[in-house]
């Protein structure tokens, strides 16, 4: 099963692809776009809970390591 959520990656706002076992891609997100209030409410909820660091081609969840 796949899905995705926004996420902050390098303290940058982005959205990422995933799978059960891993993420398999991200794209950035300017946080200035037009978007609808639903979205700015997803994008709220789901930086609290997903930040992550990207170097060497690996994700480290900031929460959990």
């Amino acid at each position: 099963m796949y899905g995705w959520c926004f996420a902050l990656i390098n303290n940058r706002l982005a959205e990422i692809y995933f799978n059960e076992k891993a993420v398999f891609g991200y794209t950035y997100v300017s946080s200035n776009e037009n978007l609808a209030k639903k979205e700015q409410r997803w994008i709220h909820a789901d930086i609290e809970k997903f930040r992550f660091t990207y170097r060497r081609h690996v994700f480290k969840n900031k929460f959990t390591g």
